[in-house]
């Protein structure tokens, strides 16, 4: 990836350097980063992206400015780079408008933004927008089979990340939740007994099973201090018609 800010920045000499590297079939992208005094105007974005795809070059990400110091003056709100974004969609090709970021500081990894399309929905209808404000309604189908996983050659072979599922996991019924660190503590508020809802038996996944009595094959039970190679949520998933057992030793 490249790293233009600004349309000027792209001069022939930049042109003709990009189209030798453009030659050999590798594949440019940009990254820019939103300046505030620099780029923060749909206009000079729009000229931006433009002059990035007549050189071949794809807008890749636009960046929201990182919480670094010494670039405070820089900084922008994040309403100012959704504010491009749908200065953007709409009035130039799919192909030149960037993802807009936001590089989440602890280490999140960048969380794209973009403008709200969905307005609403149903289990049978969902509302939309456009660019124009256009309100419109798309229907959806009654009769869909959902992918069978079991089936599918590509989710046999997958490579697994063990504790990096996040949300598509909990989609896929890998997980049944996310559980922030240093959740259950803080969640207890000091109470030494369970709260009802806390109780194994409640979160039994859909269609495992009865519950009654042991598991065939039970989980390996930790010793004190002992932590879990898997994240919380992500237990081995038990045989069909199986209770689950958790690593602790407590039937779910």
């Amino acid at each position: 990836n490249l790293h233009f800010n600004h349309p000027n920045e792209i001069t022939p000499e930049v042109s003709r350097a990009v189209d030798k590297l453009s030659r050999t079939g590798m594949p440019i992208g940009n990254q820019s980063v939103l300046l505030a005094g620099v780029n923060d105007c749909v206009h000079i974005q729009r000229s931006l992206v433009h002059k990035l795809v007549e050189n071949r070059i794809r807008p890749y990400y636009l960046y929201q400015c990182d919480l670094v110091e010494g670039s405070g003056h820089f900084r922008t709100p994040v309403g100012k780079g959704l504010e491009i974004i749908e200065g953007l969609r709409g009035h130039t090709s799919g192909y030149a408008v960037p993802t807009y970021v936001v590089d989440a500081p602890g280490g999140g990894g960048k969380i794209p933004v973009m403008p709200n399309y969905l307005i609403s929905y149903s289990d049978h209808k969902v509302v939309l927008r456009n660019y124009e404000g256009y309100i419109t309604t798309y229907e959806e189908p009654t009769d869909y089979q959902p992918h069978d996983r079991s089936s599918c050659s590509y989710c046999r072979d997958e490579r697994r990340e063990p504790g990096q599922g996040g949300v598509h996991a909990l989609l896929q019924g890998d997980a049944m939740w996310i559980e922030p660190a240093g959740h259950s503590e803080i969640h207890s508020r000091g109470n030494t007994e369970a709260h009802r809802l806390q109780a194994p038996e409640k979160w039994v996944p859909y269609g495992v099973g009865a519950i009654e009595g042991q598991t065939a094959s039970p989980q390996p039970k930790l010793e004190p201090g002992e932590a879990p190679d898997y994240a919380p949520g992500e237990e081995p998933r038990p045989r069909e018609g199986e209770p689950t057992g958790s690593a602790h030793g407590e039937l779910l």
